[in-house]
């Protein structure tokens, strides 16, 4: 296998593919089966719940005209480059970082193929506490989520040059 492949964290490309892979199947799973703005509660705080998102993260900017569809796409593309370009210079002992944003590139691809595919991003993850929803959101968002938080913990848990913490 190509050093590429193994010495940098683009050893950790295998990630963004399989969040990909199951966002884009549970995205095709709910607009299959389910109408839109159509709800199934599975539990007493959380219902599968088919929404349509136009803007960004909590629906921001989803009342604009149309070019937000493209503003978010070329954000989220070029924030991919930059992830790839870093994971390609990321050596072989990095771990966490490169592992947080595969998370971080595979839901900003996820999310990306919507906007092109559909013009908006397909949600269906719905949290509630009694009337209060937490905003929808998908596989992709999640993995973003989770991604930030690696990138977080990473933060707090380096070493500074000293061998102290900082």
């Amino acid at each position: 296998m190509p050093k590429l492949l193994t010495d940098t964290g683009l050893r950790f490309l295998w990630i963004s593919v399989v969040v990909v892979i199951l966002d884009l199947w549970s995205k095709y799973e709910v607009i299959g089966k389910m109408s839109l703005s159509e709800s199934i509660q599975v539990l007493p705080f959380f219902n599968l719940t088919y929404v349509r998102n136009y803007g960004a993260a909590f629906s921001f900017l989803h009342d604009a005209s149309g070019w937000q569809r493209w503003f978010f796409t070329a954000i989220a593309v070029a924030v991919s480059v930059v992830i790839l370009w870093w994971l390609k210079q990321a050596g072989k002992q990095q771990r966490l970082l490169p592992v947080a944003f595969c998370f971080i590139l595979g839901g900003a691809v996820g999310n990306v193929y919507d906007r092109l595919m559909h013009g908006y991003v397909i949600d269906f993850l719905d949290f509630y506490l009694g009337q209060w929803h937490w905003p929808a959101f998908n596989l992709a968002d999640s993995a973003i989520f989770i991604g930030a938080a690696l990138l977080i913990i990473d933060m707090l848990s380096a070493k500074n040059d000293n061998g102290g913490e900082k």
